[in-house]
């Protein structure tokens, strides 16, 4: 035990004592509190004490004549108190005021209260912003660091201005105490407001590099949290991270930093997560990270579980770069020892690593097969639910139905919601994935509805009926599987005293609905009276029984006798609930009139699709006739908004608006106008109005990249010889055979079960088959297959890729779920003004002598990368032993040798593109076989970008495919997949891509590959990355300044900035609303004096307004939006804008 620890037991008696004699200190009174607290017996007399003790405090506090130390002994026992649970709100306002003028001491107390006692919403918290100013500019450098944690923990987005630009000068002090927690200060910024430190990367850069290894350290959250969102943008830096985690493991960091005489290990696991991601799919830079990994898992002894956590980190790290064969190996040793541990903790830390490690080597699972069946069986829960995870993993079309039954086995034990949730989801996609047969399928299924209950998202039982009414490849397939489905459904109710979840309950009444005509044997009336026993059953909910209502009036459309209609009618007809009043009204009017029940529900036609009207113009002539009859005219929300406040007689905190002289007349509402549009079809994609499936309740993969199918995991590479054999021959050669006869003599009947479980569970996982697992397609034929909609233009694509002998199969080969969904939820179906065309140019007509634009002639395949030299004194301490190099990609897009040649075959961009404003011609990547250039073309509806494909070579190339994954912020109208036939030597060809922005964000990179064969059938890929700014997607929003006015005061999302200008000049205005204009294409609606208003729209159709007010060399911009992150955008753009006019 060390000295200090000794002195302060050896000091609690003399603190604590309660002397009647002597006078109680503030640790005294804190601990009289505290001890009077423990000797009671029940929480009521703990009430009473502490409602005794708080009424004590706030006379205390209140009194004029209290010192600064008297109150900070009263805000530590309040402390207390709020710990415990009471509030003491009164003291909120004393703690404010001992951080304001209180000494070191003092201050230090108020502030730990404030952050105890204020949230980042609470109204005081404003009252702080002075004194957290004050303190940041103070010499002290207890304050100063106050002043950051503060700042830090408490200032919600909005505060954030005021203090930036005194943190961001706190992290060139002279303290690394200072410098740290700026640093971490900026990192809590960015996670609560990301677009208002956009700014400052580059001193997070100078903070990686610094001098004190705690800067650095603390750089590296920020770091993390960039390279996840943009990996590459920061493969420059991978080389210092490679220099910093060698340095680390080597240990040149002071002892300080060890842990179990263990170097830094929670820095070298923020080290090694960085270039996990860094290196993801990336061979170059894993080459960069080999060696330092190798010298990480050489290092890491086992003999501490934070080398555990290190080595775990490592085996992550390897199976997710770019596989290197002898690091595989290395890692799967020290794997097999977490496995083979009796250890529970590295037992599971094994399970979950080889959740990555099966991505590269299934061989690996086979060899621990036993290993996984016996934690099959573990006490250990969290431990079992990992093996079951893993076994989700692997699963294929050969073992699913053990796998599935395990997983239901397990759901059947549980009692946890969570696990319920997540096993039901897991065990509806295998089934949709895998399934043998029909039968197989809906039992399983069955099972899922009965065993999740109403805690199963909604959205399986959506899928699992729009997977019925959509059907698949064969009509007959389709009637079995439906028939069989009913019949099931017909048997399950015939069980007395069973009650049913109410999810499973709604299946089963929309399928008996839509599809009991199959079962020609049953009359409807039989399951019609089925139907009405189970809806007067009182456990069933109001939901599920509208839910039979609709099934019962699909099924009165089979049959012309209406008994059991007047008692339904009776029963529900009156019913305090809308919806299944509605149902019963709906139901004697479609009886009455049998044409129309037939026209209103068909046989078998749910998925047939409804058009909406919209604009709702069937209601116009009603409108008006109301308007005729007297009635009011509909007013707009902003102008009901302000009616309702200036009839208010309260204070209005809202901040003012712009005061613009209206007219009555011109604000006045004459009459009713529709919503301008056409009709869209719905986006339901299996329309029923009885069924209620919506696509609310489903997965919206719009934009999302492919990377799940039919048949699993899709990898981009798959091996060039994979054969498919039979199970039997898969799992064991003749030999093998032998061995295993007489070894099994000596097995005991629990080792041959759980062998015989073994070859079950792990069937199909050997090197020679073909397992849908990860990335490994698997080729057999599927009985269970759904049927695709395939839309226009891909067949010529799907023949592309289908090419023999491929090495990069396009996810467009697996069969996905989903595809139907896609294809009606196109968000842009009303817009014919954006297709995706494709055009072949001649040769003669792309054939120029000049040079592409923006393209650099100096380059050459030596200088393609930059080195930038850091000086041995600016990295003393951490990088103490010498300098190092920070490896900066080069300004050209990629290497090749022909420079001529294509600087001869620049294309140029066709004449119906010349009226609008485009950039120049770039080039986005070559070789010496086919070069691709990409230009931005900025219409009025979407950001255009026309890709160029230039054969360089001397032979024609075939099946080039271009393809993009869209990413969240950005969205088409159509598919990102570009494929060309053939084209021809010496020759160009491009395609057209609209894109528009749906989430603001100043940056975003769209990624892709080019895949195209030569004559030797072999395949070659090459990565595209295309740069988008926020800015490519602006353009004017041209109002009067009447609706700039309304639409001003109907938004509530706003930003305020002041920025500063060089000039005083009365023109300043206009020289800097015209730079706004110019360069980030704005609408100026009016200049009035010292004031300005501007209006601009982010593609399609969010609204952006700026206010702006100048004086005294300082420009006041305050931004207004629907969308709450568009005005942080905007402000940023403006602010680059400005600086770089200032320069």
């Amino acid at each position: 035990m060390s000295d200090v620890m000794e002195k302060t037991l050896s000091a609690l008696p003399s603190l604590l004592s309660l002397d009647p004699g002597a006078k109680l200190s503030a640790v005294s009174r804190l601990g009289a509190l505290i001890r009077g607290i423990t000797e009671l017996a029940s929480k009521q007399d703990e009430e009473k004490l502490i409602k005794k003790e708080l009424a004590a405090l706030k006379e205390q506090v209140s009194a004029p004549s209290i010192s600064l130390k008297q109150m900070r002994e009263c805000l530590v026992r309040l402390i207390y108190c709020e710990m415990l649970g009471y509030e003491a709100s009164f003291g909120y306002i004393h703690a404010m005021k001992l951080a304001q003028q209180g000494s070191l001491m003092e201050k230090r107390v108020g502030y730990l209260a404030v952050s105890l006692f204020l949230n980042e919403s609470h109204q005081l918290l404003l009252l702080l912003v002075n004194t957290v100013l004050k303190d940041l500019q103070s010499t002290n450098l207890l304050e100063v660091c106050m002043a950051l944690t503060v700042a830090s923990q408490l200032f919600p987005p909005e505060m954030i201005p005021a203090v930036l630009p005194l943190v961001e000068e706190k992290l060139q002090h002279s303290k690394e105490i200072i410098r740290r927690k700026a640093v971490l200060a900026l990192y809590k910024f960015y996670l609560i407001a990301p677009n208002q430190v956009q700014h400052i990367h580059d001193k997070f850069r100078k903070a990686l590099c610094d001098r004190d290894p705690g800067v650095m350290a603390a750089s590296l959250h920020i770091y993390l949290l960039l390279i996840k969102e943009n990996p590459g943008g920061y493969k420059d830096l991978t080389g210092s991270f490679v220099t910093i985690l060698k340095q680390v493991v080597g240990g040149k960091l002071a002892v300080d930093f060890n842990y179990h005489s263990v170097p830094a290990p929670w820095l070298q696991i923020q080290l090694l997560r960085i270039l996990r991601l860094l290196g993801k799919d990336d061979p170059i830079t894993s080459e960069q990270i080999y060696d330092v990994l190798d010298e990480s898992l050489r290092r890491a002894e086992i003999n501490h579980n934070i080398t555990y956590a290190i080595l775990f980190e490592c085996v992550q790290t390897v199976y997710t770069i770019h596989p290197k064969a002898d690091l595989m190996e290395k890692a799967a040793k020290c794997n097999g020892k977490f496995i083979l541990s009796p250890k529970n903790n590295l037992k599971y830390l094994g399970l979950k690593a080889l959740t990555y490690v099966i991505q590269q080597d299934l061989n690996l699972v086979l060899q621990h097969q036993m290993t996984i069946i016996e934690c099959l069986d573990h006490p250990d829960p969290i431990i079992k639910r990992e093996t079951l995870e893993l076994l989700y993993r692997i699963t294929n079309a050969q073992n699913v139905t053990v796998i599935v039954q395990k997983l239901l086995e397990y759901l059947r034990e549980s009692k946890d919601e969570y696990i319920t949730i997540s096993l039901v989801g897991k065990v509806a996609e295998l089934a949709e994935k895998y399934a043998p047969n029909n039968e197989w399928f809906v039992q399983t299924m069955n099972a899922v509805f009965a065993v999740g209950g109403d805690m199963i998202p909604s959205d399986i039982p959506s899928n699992f009926l729009r997977l019925l009414a959509e059907g698949f490849d064969d009509e007959v397939e389709d009637k079995r599987l439906r028939l069989y489905a009913v019949n099931s459904y017909l048997v399950l109710l015939e069980k007395d005293q069973v009650q049913y979840p109410q999810k499973f309950l709604q299946v089963m009444s929309w399928v008996l609905g839509e599809y009991s005509y199959l079962k020609t044997e049953t009359k409807p009336e039989d399951i019609i009276e089925k139907l009405h026993l189970l809806l007067r059953k009182s456990s069933v909910s109001l939901e599920t029984k509208a839910w039979i209502l609709s099934a019962i009036t699909k099924l009165f459309r089979l049959t012309l006798n209406v008994k059991l209609l007047p008692e339904i009618l009776k029963s529900y007809g009156n019913s305090m609930d809308s919806c299944l009043r509605q149902c019963s009204f709906e139901l004697k009017q479609l009886v009455e009139n049998r044409e129309i029940m037939n026209t209103v529900l068909p046989l078998n036609g749910s998925c047939d699709d409804i058009m909406v009207d919209a604009s709702l113009s069937f209601l116009d002539g009603f409108v008006a006739d109301a308007l005729g009859h007297g009635a009011a005219p509909y007013k707009p929300h902003h102008q009901r908004q302000e009616e309702r406040l200036s009839e208010e007689k309260v204070l209005n905190f809202e901040p003012y608006g712009l005061a613009f002289v209206t007219s009555p007349q011109a604000s006045s509402v004459t009459g009713r106008q529709s919503p301008t549009g056409l009709s869209i079809g719905s986006e339901i994609s299996c329309n029923s109005t009885e069924a209620g499936i919506k696509d609310s309740n489903s997965l919206k993969l719009d934009g999302v990249k492919k990377v799940w199918g039919k048949e699993g995991y899709l990898r981009k590479k798959e091996s060039k010889e994979e054969t498919l054999s039979s199970p039997s021959s898969e799992s064991e050669t003749s030999t093998d055979r032998s061995s295993k006869t007489e070894r099994t003599a000596t097995f005991s009947a629990e080792e041959q079960e759980k062998q015989q479980l073994a070859s079950s569970l792990f069937v199909g996982l050997g090197s020679s088959n073909l397992v849908s697992l990860m990335g490994k397609p698997q080729s057999s034929t599927q009985k269970f297959r759904r049927k695709l909609k395939i839309v226009e233009g891909q067949n010529s694509h799907e023949k592309a890729i289908n090419a023999p002998k491929t090495n990069v199969p396009h996810p467009s080969q697996i069969l996905n779920l989903m595809d139907n969904v896609l294809e009606r939820c196109n968000p842009f179906q009303e817009n014919k003004e954006m297709p995706l065309r494709k055009i072949l140019s001649d040769s003669a007509e792309v054939r120029t002598e000049e040079p592409a634009q923006g393209y650099d002639k100096s380059w050459t395949p030596s200088n393609n990368l930059k080195t930038i030299k850091v000086s041995k004194e600016s990295v003393s301490g951490l990088f103490g032993d010498g300098n190092f190099d920070i490896i900066q990609p080069a300004s050209c897009s990629s290497a090749f040798e022909s420079q001529e040649q294509i600087s001869s075959l620049t294309p140029s961009l066709p004449d119906e593109f010349a009226e609008h404003s485009h950039s120049k011609l770039e080039l986005v990547c070559a070789n010496e076989n086919i070069a691709l250039f990409s230009c931005k073309i900025w219409k009025k509806d979407c950001l255009l970008i026309v890709l160029f494909i230039t054969n360089l070579s001397s032979v024609e190339v075939r099946n080039a495919t271009v393809n993009f994954a869209l990413t969240d912020e950005l969205q088409t109208a159509e598919s990102m997949d570009f494929p060309f036939p053939v084209v021809q030597s010496q020759t160009t060809v491009n395609c057209q891509l609209c894109l528009q922005m749906v989430k603001p964000c100043t940056q975003v990179l769209l990624t892709g590959h080019l895949t195209y064969y030569l004559e030797s059938s072999q395949c070659t890929q090459q990565e595209i990355t295309l740069a988008l700014f926020l800015i490519d997607f602006i353009r004017p929003l041209k109002l009067t300044t009447e609706e700039f006015g309304h639409l001003w005061l109907s938004l509530s999302n706003d930003v305020k900035q002041n920025l500063s200008f060089t000039s005083d000049s009365p023109e300043a205005l206009h020289s800097a609303l015209g730079t706004l204009q110019k360069e980030l294409k704005l609408h100026i609606v009016d200049i009035i004096g010292t004031e300005g208003i501007i209006a601009c729209q982010l593609l399609p159709s969010t609204s952006c307004l700026l206010h702006c007010r100048f004086h005294g060399g300082i420009l006041s911009v305050w931004l207004r939006s629907p969308c709450s992150v568009l005005p942080d955008c905007m402000l940023y753009e403006c602010q680059k804008v400005m600086q770089k006019v200032q320069l």
